[in-house]
């Protein structure tokens, strides 16, 4: 499959070019979700002006947990391999509970009760854009109210960025070859 854009190319307008090199991955080239974006640069300014990789009220655990998992259920492999390799491990998270959360059942590794929670929040949020009595209780019982805001912004921002990775068509990154070749379900 192919991208549905190309990418824009380098020489960038200044401030597109500013955008990207914030967003870029350390030492990488700029990935192929901020290139295309560029086609608008207000769009890609604005998309990822508050974004929401900063040190928030949850653990780089939880977010990627809900990223991952949100990215899986859309079916955006783009997106799910850079989270995959870029903040997998930063997470803590094993090999096998990376993969383990683009799989249809996700119950293989070993989870704690939070992670089991935050999976279920986020295959809730993907399936019905609500969570129901019981799981608003389970969430409200183990996160304060700043983490459960920013635990449903997370689900609806990487929602929509999934949205994009998938109807654009963009094609996995080279660094995230080995991820994207995990199974979509097990």
């Amino acid at each position: 499959m192919s991208a549905r854009l190309a990418p824009v190319s380098a020489p960038f307008d200044p401030s597109v070019a500013a955008t990207i090199d914030r967003l870029r991955p350390p030492g990488s080239p700029p990935l192929a979700l901020f290139t295309t974006l560029a086609h608008n640069p207000r769009v890609l300014s604005r998309l990822f002006a508050g974004g929401l990789l900063d040190a928030g009220s949850i653990s780089v655990r939880q977010r990627e947990l809900v990223i991952l998992r949100t990215c899986a259920q859309a079916g955006a492999d783009y997106e799910w391999g850079v989270h995959a390799a870029l903040f997998g491990g930063q997470a803590g998270l094993t090999a096998e509970q990376v993969a383990a959360t683009k799989a249809e059942n996700p119950l293989g590794p070993d989870w704690s009760e939070d992670d089991l929670l935050l999976l279920d929040t986020a295959d809730a949020l993907y399936a019905q854009g609500d969570l129901n009595d019981r799981q608003w209780g389970e969430l409200s019982a183990r996160f304060d109210q700043a983490q459960m805001v920013e635990l449903l912004a997370l689900a609806g921002y990487y929602r929509t960025i999934a949205l994009l990775c998938r109807t654009l068509r963009l094609p996995a990154e080279g660094f995230t070859a080995v991820y994207s070749a995990a199974p979509a379900s097990a």
